[in-house]
């Protein structure tokens, strides 16, 4: 399948930017919208002033990234029909399943998993090291093999609340809620809502 980068607007016809640069003065409209559309056997490649969408990232139908200049994406898979707002980082190795959405600011680094359905609040920070250092005892800057990714998981139907922060090594449960400010240190039981710092389990997720 071929993926093709295009500029969306209401007055406009669908443009080709693979591998150009967005310029500067269609930045500020905001009715301007990212969408992906099937089109043969290709590979979709962009790159934007301000932010960076990598040749090797891997985007499913109709995904949707309103400000494309305002995120960075790197050797990522976004699924299906998922949306992905301004200022959002997501890293190499991440996995996100089919309508994922993902508000400002949100940031996944490698080593997460997201499957289907599942909701990033704006602010949301996952973890991927549990003892993060930049430099070894002798003083060295530590490189990319130096320390080891721990993995998390976030199951089907989940939400995090705004500025939730998730460190590494933790299940989200499926259907379950992460409450806004919370702190998650251990894994969330399913179709449960926890909450606090560091959160805990309070009872069953509210229904909408």
């Amino acid at each position: 399948m071929r993926l093709v980068w295009c500029l969306l607007r209401p007055e406009d016809e669908l443009h080709n930017l693979r591998g150009t640069l967005l310029p500067p003065t269609a930045h500020a409209a905001s009715a301007k919208q990212l969408t992906l559309a099937a089109a043969g056997d290709d590979v979709r490649i962009a790159q934007y002033h301000g932010g960076v969408i990598a040749p090797d990232v891997r985007l499913g139908r109709n995904v949707v990234i309103p400000h494309p200049e305002l995120v960075n994406l790197y050797g990522c898979t976004i699924g299906d029909s998922c949306k992905i707002a301004s200022f959002v980082e997501i890293q190499r190795g991440v996995v996100l399943g089919n309508n994922v959405k993902v508000e400002a600011f949100a940031f996944i680094p490698t080593g997460v998993r997201i499957e289907d359905g599942v909701f990033i609040g704006p602010h949301v920070c996952f973890t991927n090291d549990r003892y993060p250092r930049a430099a070894s005892e002798a003083g060295q800057l530590l490189a990319a093999d130096d320390w080891e990714v721990v993995p998390t998981l976030v199951k089907r139907g989940a939400s995090i609340g705004a500025n939730a922060t998730i460190m590494c090594g933790v299940t989200i449960g499926e259907n379950s809620l992460v409450g806004a400010g919370s702190t998650v240190t251990h894994d969330v039981a399913p179709n449960m809502l926890a909450v606090g710092s560091p959160a805990r389990p309070v009872g069953p997720r509210p229904q909408a």
